[in-house]
């Protein structure tokens, strides 16, 4: 988890990675934040969440957040995300 993470889809990549190294289901996760599993599915998947529920779930993972000045996404890297598909959910 060295990269950084500058949109919403490979927050939730590493997420999901996380969370299974830890051999977690995403119920069991959710019950460890203590949220309904509907966070977590839309947390892996890059969806809006909110930020306390973000917290929980970071702190469930035994996670936490480091600010550092990253930039902003080129638009080539913004216009990748936007051309998966729904099918192609799993690519990199």
């Amino acid at each position: 988890m060295t990269d950084k993470i500058r949109l919403p889809d490979e927050l939730g990549a590493q997420i999901r990675e996380r969370r299974l190294a830890l051999g977690l289901s995403k119920k069991d996760l959710a019950e460890r934040a203590g949220k309904v599993r509907e966070v977590i599915y839309r947390l892996e998947r890059g969806e809006d969440i909110t930020l306390s529920s973000l917290m929980a779930v970071l702190a469930a993972l035994g996670l936490a957040m480091r600010l550092e000045q990253a930039g902003l996404p080129s638009m080539r890297e913004v216009a990748d995300r936007f051309r998966l598909g729904e099918d192609d959910e799993d690519a990199p």
